[in-house]
């Protein structure tokens, strides 16, 4: 069996090996357009490779993920986040979890994780060829014959297609060509740019405990809220990203984020707290208060200079209307957003090869036998937090397994 692999990426080096080790006669073949190999493996997690989390359970673990979450309940059965972690580890890489699910190889370096999939790959005599691109692919009645930007053409039998996500419709023709239904790819996991913001100069402070959504929007996202020079970050703010990828591209990126930072609270529990304080610390600073609601001393400073309330104003001369403003900066606070930002070097994108056209049982093509997708290449997406990896460890692993025995 001769089968070709398109991207050397995480998820097609996975279909690779999966392959290899249930196939060991297969004759398999990686091609990657670039010269290097596993590049969004190498810049994962700030260059430490976020190989998956910790998330056991299956109808949590596709929580997370904004677009294929349905699909991916049987491809987790396959081969799930413990399977992950078992597979590295055997490889002798040592993993570590850190405190929100994360896990790491303990280098906190990539390149152990890079180094791991390629000696591996080598040794089961996956053969790799760099630099080369596929234009077309044609089925036979057989075979397939793939077309390469050299005018060179390579046959095989089977072929996985795992080029990743890409951030224009253009890049998908090839696969077009062959009626696959591809959706439209747009930008997700990105944060907010905010101009004109009130707390433009406070970057750097941090909420562990916010609640954010979009103006118009029911969805909302929990999590740490980041200020930042030109906006807003954090998971908070770029799990939303992900979950309204679609809308937020349709607006132009410009509309309202609404804040709660305070979020055991809501207007209603906070006024009866506030009013409680006013009366018990009534001779106190308000400016001094920032502990009681755990925020940090300059962003509590600043929500009460938007409430007009002085450094010097003691909790008993507060008005009511003052305490009506800290409300709504506490609790509802609205920022205008125009534009985003890519998060750090991990882009991925909402969008790819319509999972209404895959079998996700095995990662075959209903329309066209042999051909399989792994990845990102996929409508697949997650949010922070390694699960954009496990989707691909585990579509690889399906595709692969499934293209050895059938």
């Amino acid at each position: 069996m001769k089968v070709v692999i398109i991207g050397g990426g995480a998820a097609g080096f996975f279909g690779a090996i999966t392959l290899a080790r249930y196939n060991a006669d297969a004759e398999i073949t990686i091609l990657e357009k670039n010269t290097k190999l596993l590049s969004k493996v190498k810049v994962s997690g700030g260059g430490r490779c976020n190989v998956t989390n910790s998330e056991q359970h299956i109808a949590q673990l596709v929580k997370n993920y904004p677009r294929g979450n349905k699909e991916l309940k049987s491809v987790f059965k396959e081969f799930n986040t413990l399977d992950t972690i078992q597979f590295f580890e055997e490889l002798g890489v040592s993993l570590k979890t850190e405190k929100d699910g994360r896990v790491f190889p303990t280098t906190d370096s990539s390149q152990t994780i890079i180094d791991c999939i390629l000696k591996e790959a080598r040794k089961l005599n996956i053969k790799v060829q760099v630099g080369i691109n596929v234009t077309s692919i044609t089925k036979s009645l057989n075979n397939f014959d793939i077309e390469l930007s050299n005018h060179s053409t390579i046959s095989c039998d089977k072929i996985l297609v795992a080029t990743g996500g890409a951030p224009k419709l253009d890049s998908y023709h090839w696969l077009q060509k062959l009626s696959l239904d591809i959706i439209s790819p747009v930008p997700s996991l990105f944060t907010f740019n905010i101009p004109d913001s009130k707390l433009k100069d406070l970057q750097g402070l941090s909420v562990n405990h916010a609640i954010v959504k979009i103006q118009g929007h029911k969805l909302s996202q929990e999590g740490p809220v980041l200020i930042t020079h030109w906006g807003l970050s954090g998971p908070g703010i770029i799990k939303l990203s992900a979950w309204l990828a679609r809308h937020l591209n349709e607006a132009n990126y410009q509309f309202n984020v609404v804040i709660n930072w305070l979020a055991e609270f809501n207007e209603e529990t906070l006024r009866e707290r506030l009013l409680q304080i006013k009366e018990a610390d009534s001779g106190k600073k308000v400016s001094n208060s920032a502990f009681i609601f755990n925020l940090p001393k300059r962003l509590w400073e600043r929500f009460t200079e938007l409430a007009d309330i002085s450094s010097e104003m003691r909790w008993g001369d507060v008005s009511k209307k003052q305490i009506n403003v800290l409300i709504q900066e506490l609790v509802n606070a609205t920022y205008t957003v125009k534009g985003k930002t890519t998060f750090k070097d991990e882009f991925v994108t909402a969008g790819g090869v319509n999972l209404t056209n895959i079998n996700t049982s095995t990662m075959e093509s209903k329309l066209i036998p042999g051909l399989y997708f792994a990845g990102e290449v996929l409508d697949i997406d997650g949010v922070t937090g390694g699960f954009n990896f496990q989707a691909a460890w585990s579509t690889g692993f399906v595709a692969g397994k499934n293209m050895a025995i059938s």
